[in-house]
Order: structure tokens, then C-alpha cells, then sequence
């Protein structure tokens, strides 16, 4: 079979290698598509792969969608659509077939569209996010409040709909990419902000009349977007932390004095994949599959898995909604 094999520092080829053997509650899947995250670019190109080179081969792509084709689990027969979203250490999304545990896959829905629901997998983290980011039970209502949100790339838009899902009555994202915001307002943001002309937390403090978002969620990933965050939100509000460390190792820059002062509730989020049921996964796979949240920006490019090195390129360099390999031949 063919994969994509991470062979150097910034470097990916496309090479053949056997198909995998099944162990026991395994599941042989044959990859339909596979998309790239923004952790897969850190690890990439921002060296945080902490592994051998070359890499096993499939990995580091963790968002898959494809059809069973053998199965020693439980639940799983020949023939079944699945979402693939293991645990991304372990993860091989990159190859025309895979070895998945059973516990990593979603079933999904007959007749599903394959090429929409792949985005279900981005789309989980986000509703995973979102439970800890604002817990009603313990947050309250969010109608009459403001979310503001620092990166529209395809987690950052997800969180867009999201929020105003949960009942925000004001929505505001920034980014660098026009492309984005104008996604951004499609989405049903109230304020779009371009950094490169307006500063994020200026934006975030005149919509709120200098109060600050009583949510704000960072999904960029760099340090000074994270102090950021902490400057637009209220006295007491919410911060949410979901984009990846910049540097792989080491300490990193915050503003302590702000957060002591404003008291917020910091949350960070991550590894969705170890949920028990995958649930935020399944409830994005319904929530796709009904129309309930969109996709539509997020379906190209598409690149063929021997272009690999330039989707990674593409998506490094931020062209075109959520940039996939297409696996199956």
C-alpha cells in the first residue's frame, strides 16, 4: 500500500509499504480521505516530533474518514463508513489503510457523505472544547453575552457556530486571513477583526463597551495570542485555551499579573480521542450530517497522496478552507 512517511524536519514522501496486520479488537480500515490539523503542521515543520526519522509510515494524520474492510471488534462488520480518530501518537491517517483500535472509531450514519463528515472529526474537538469552556450548569446562560474568539482557521470558525449555538448574543473573531473573516461572517459572527489593521483586544473591549467577552477562546497557538486573551476577557469571564504550545519544550511567556487580577476560570482542552464513547465526536458526526453545523467552506483543497509535501506546504501557508489527501485509488 501506499502512505505518506514524515522522513526528515519539514520533509514528507510517499512511499509503499505492507498493509497492516489486525490484532485483536482491530479494525482494518480503507482510508477515503484523511485531513490535516494544526498539530500535524507543528510536528512537521515546528519540531515536535519527538520520535525517529523517518516516522511511521500514515503518520502523524490523525483525522480520518473510510470503510471497514476487516474487523476483530465488536460493533464493526465489513462495509461500515466509520470516522477515524485515534489517538494521535498512534495515529496512521496518511495511508491507504490503517490499523485502528475499535474504541477510535464513530460509526456513521447510511448513505452518509463521506467527504462533509470527515470534518466531523475537527468539529468534535470543538464541541469537546466547548463543555469545559462554558458548562451552562456552571457558567449560566450565555444569551446577552459576548464570545470572542482569536483565530477563524477551520477550529476558530467551528467555534463560531458554536457559540452562537450555545445562545451568545455577540460573536467576535479575529484573524489575519480576509478569506476567513468574510467565512467568519457567513457564520453569523457580529464582528469580524482583521489584526493586521485592528487590534484584537481593542475590538473585543468597544463591543463590550470596555467590559471584555465574558468567553474567549484562543485557537491560534502562539503566546502572545494567549496573553491576548487575557486582556479581552471580563472581570471574572472565562478564557479558553485550545490552540497547541508554540515551542515544543521549555517554559513560556504569560501575563500573570492580568490573570491574578481579573480572576478569570482558564481552561485548557485536549485529547478529545480519549472521551470515553468518543461523544463529541458522534454528536459532530449528527450535527454535520443534519445541517446543523456547516462545512461547506472546509471541503477543499484536495490534494493526491503523492502531493503530500504540498498539501502540508498549502496548509502550512494557510490556502484554501481545511486543505485533505486523497487516499483511496
Amino acid at each position: 500500500m501506499r502512505a505518506v512517511q514524515l522522513v526528515a524536519p519539514g520533509r514528507l514522501e510517499t512511499v509503499e509499504v505492507p498493509v497492516p496486520e489486525l490484532g485483536h479488537d482491530e479494525v482494518l480500515v480503507r482510508s477515503h480521505r484523511g485531513s490535516i490539523c494544526g498539530s500535524d503542521l507543528h510536528i512537521v515543520f515546528d519540531g515536535f516530533h519527538r520520535g525517529a526519522f523517518p516516522a511511521a509510515p500514515g503518520f502523524p494524520g490523525h483525522e480520518g474518514i473510510g470503510i471497514v474492510e476487516e474487523s476483530r471488534s465488536p460493533g464493526f462488520v465489513p462495509g461500515d463508513a466509520v470516522l477515524v480518530a485515534p489517538v494521535p501518537l498512534h495515529a496512521r491517517c496518511f495511508a491507504e489503510w490503517q490499523v485502528v483500535p475499535g474504541r477510535s472509531l464513530v460509526p456513521l450514519p447510511d448513505g452518509a457523505d463521506l467527504d462533509r463528515l470527515l470534518m466531523a472529526q475537527q468539529l468534535g474537538t470543538t464541541v469537546y472544547a466547548m463543555r469545559r469552556f462554558w458548562p451552562e450548569t456552571v457558567a449560566g446562560p450565555a444569551a446577552g453575552l459576548t464570545a470572542a474568539i482569536c483565530g477563524a482557521g477551520s477550529a476558530g470558525l467551528f467555534f463560531a457556530q458554536l457559540t452562537r449555538r450555545a445562545g451568545f448574543s455577540t460573536v467576535v473573531i479575529a484573524d489575519k486571513a480576509p478569506s476567513r473573516l468574510r467565512i467568519a461572517k457567513e457564520f453569523g459572527a457580529d464582528v469580524a477583526v482583521d489584526v493586521t489593521e485592528r487590534s484584537f483586544v481593542e475590538a473585543v473591549l468597544e463591543a463590550t463597551g470596555g467590559l471584555g467577552a465574558d468567553l474567549v477562546i484562543e485557537a491560534v497557538g502562539y503566546d502572545q495570542t494567549r496573553i491576548q486573551c487575557l486582556h479581552a476577557v471580563r472581570m471574572r469571564g472565562r478564557v479558553g485555551y485550545f490552540g497547541f504550545p508554540e515551542k515544543p519544550t521549555g517554559p513560556t511567556t504569560w501575563d500573570y499579573n492580568e490573570a491574578w487580577a481579573k480572576q478569570p476560570s482558564i481552561e485548557h482542552n485536549h485529547s478529545t480521542q480519549i472521551e470515553p464513547g468518543l461523544t463529541a465526536f458522534r454528536e459532530a458526526v449528527d450535527l454535520i450530517h443534519t445541517g446543523g453545523i456547516d462545512v461547506g467552506p472546509f471541503l477543499d483543497p484536495v490534494f493526491p497522496l503523492e502531493q503530500a509535501q504540498e498539501a502540508f506546504e498549502a496548509a502550512r501557508d494557510q490556502q484554501g478552507g481545511k486543505v485533505a489527501i486523497a487516499l483511496g485509488r
